[in-house]
């Protein structure tokens, strides 16, 4: 069975099908020509960030033909009707070419404002699937944002201010995680979500902050008494968030793959005392533990994936897993890259150094490692407790 399919089976064989290394070969086609290091850095600007654009505009409408954010949608509404594993194999070629596009913020809103119905799905998401409109989610660790519901006309009220949001700026409808106002705030929930319009926003429409990853554009959103459409409760802020660390870990799997090819060109290139440095013991160690990372990370993302596109039981802890072993697997790959590299990985003419600045934001991205951790707790502290397996 393949690994997008929706039905559990324990002796899977997770190695991808042949639709889906199709779909790989065909992504890496369209970015290698259009997004590789001389195109990225065109859009991203100078060391300074002077000249960056918000996204690759030309790249973006390529993926739109190609039907990248349908790959979640039915074709009975224009998508792909592939599932999650498909899009982690998408966003994992985002990651290894550093694509300057807003594709997951996209791809999460349209998960969440599809699925919902009536006026917002209708008016959003056909736009969404065509990559006629942007959207991006707008998260908090501590459930910032509030909800209030005005009891005469039944209509939902935002307040407060979420963490820094990734295509903010550029978004034309946002997907906000809120705590409800006559619940109790707490770190994990409850929650719901709610779509915001970013033109109604007015003055308080997200602008692009100053960012240490030039590949990509962000900004604070903030509400000040801001018009929402309920998207859903507890459950779907649930699934959009274990979505959500999938398709960060998936980027960070190609950022850090792509790294540690990079390191190992180096090695076998960079000559000290007449021998490659990759001859050396102590580089050939570093090596061999970037790719134990990268496989781990591999494993983790594909296993997570599908567990959430299928709906299964620990769909939750296997997303949170796989946030946790990425965050730390891919500073542990940018940190060995940085040092077989030396010097040079950290100036501005050598492509690692936007790896390493775009993972720095992945792994904060929806929730860093310490967070995860806690969530993970939560969801596991009651099976311990009733004295059933963990694994």
């Amino acid at each position: 069975m393949a690994p997008g399919s929706s039905r559990y089976d324990p002796a899977v064989d997770f190695e991808l099908d042949d639709d889906q290394l199709a779909l790989r070969d065909a992504a890496r086609e369209l970015l290698s020509g259009m997004a590789s290091p001389g195109q990225v850095r065109m859009s991203s600007g100078g060391p300074d960030g002077v000249g960056q654009q918000p996204y690759d505009r030309a790249l973006w409408t390529a993926m739109a033909e190609q039907g990248w954010m349908g790959v979640l949608t039915p074709e009975s509404q224009g998508g792909l009707g592939l599932g999650l594993v498909e899009a982690a194999v998408l966003l994992e070629e985002i990651g290894r070419y550093l694509a300057p596009v807003p594709f997951l913020p996209s791809l999460l809103a349209l998960a969440a404002i599809a699925p919902s119905g009536g006026a917002v799905a209708q008016r959003w998401a056909p736009a969404l699937v065509m990559g006629e409109s942007i959207g991006a989610v707008a998260w908090s660790r501590d459930g910032q944002a509030t909800a209030i519901v005005d009891g005469a006309a039944g209509a939902w009220r935002l307040t407060g201010r979420c963490d820094p949001t990734v295509a903010a700026p550029v978004a034309d409808v946002l997907v906000v995680f809120a705590t409800l106002a006559s619940e109790q705030r707490v770190l994990h929930g409850p929650v719901g979500l709610f779509a915001v319009e970013c033109a109604a926003l007015g003055a308080k429409r997200p602008k692009a902050e100053p960012a240490m990853d030039q590949t990509r554009t962000l900004g604070w959103v903030t509400f000040e008494d801001a018009p929402a459409i309920m998207l859903g409760g507890v459950d779907l802020a649930t699934s959009l968030v274990d979505m959500a660390a999938v398709g960060v870990s998936a980027e960070m799997l190609g950022g850090a793959s792509r790294a540690m090819e990079m390191t190992v060109d180096y090695a076998k290139e960079r000559v000290q005392f007449d021998k490659p440095i990759g001859s050396f013991q102590a580089v050939k160690h570093r090596c061999a533990d970037m790719l134990v990372d990268v496989e781990g990370m591999r494993s983790a993302v594909y296993y997570a994936a599908w567990t959430v596109g299928a709906a299964t039981d620990d769909a939750s802890v296997a997303a949170s897993t796989a946030k946790i072993w990425c965050s730390d697997a891919a500073r542990r790959v940018m940190a060995s890259a940085l040092q077989v590299h030396g010097g040079i990985g950290f100036t501005w003419e050598h492509d690692l150094h936007l790896y390493l600045k775009r993972s720095q934001l992945d792994q904060l991205s929806f929730g860093d490692a310490d967070h995860h951790r806690s969530r993970l707790t939560a969801l596991l502290r009651p099976k311990v407790e009733a004295g059933h397996s963990v694994l």
